[in-house]
């Protein structure tokens, strides 16, 4: 499936959600130090629940660590910087995804990284800074599996209605 970078996340509950939701979609998780939370926070698991035992995490020392893991995949960065939809890219099996701290986003000097495929924005309504991280990060999920078909799960078809 697919592969999300969460990129020094600190706010517990977002890295929470992130896990159910990987648990869901069979993404998997890339945490990338410093994290500005500890992986046992109360707010952590009540957010992940019972997930975090059904998602497959990984925990890394640094972003160039983390793509050697996974061997120079397709990386797409999501930032409000991007000037290209989240929609646009044909998405292919284990492209990564890569999410900023929430307080700050991705640095520069990340966006510019000649490892980054695409820089990608989700359309907002114009004045406004962004969205949840864990929001982003469902709505970029959910878009490229759409575009695989939901490979590997259970879909509900029209005429099953």
């Amino acid at each position: 499936m697919f592969n999300l970078i969460l990129f020094e996340p600190e706010i517990p509950p977002n890295t929470g959600n992130i896990i159910r939701l990987c648990a869901n979609s069979g993404a998997r998780l890339h945490l990338i130090e410093p994290l500005g939370f500890s992986l046992n926070e109360k707010k952590l698991r009540r957010a992940g629940l019972d997930y975090s035992e059904l998602a497959e995490i990984k925990m890394h020392a640094s972003l160039a660590k983390c793509c050697n893991f996974l061997d120079s995949p397709r990386l797409f960065a999501f930032s409000t910087k991007g000037t290209i939809s989240h929609d646009v890219p044909n998405y292919k099996k284990n492209d990564a995804f890569l999410f900023g701290p929430e307080t700050r986003g991705l640095p520069i000097n990340i966006l510019s990284s000649p490892i980054v495929e695409e820089t990608l924005k989700i359309p907002m309504r114009p004045g406004n800074r962004s969205l949840n991280l864990s929001n982003a990060v469902a709505i970029v999920v959910y878009e490229a599996w759409r575009q695989l078909n939901f490979f590997g799960a259970e879909v509900i078809q029209s005429e099953d209605l």
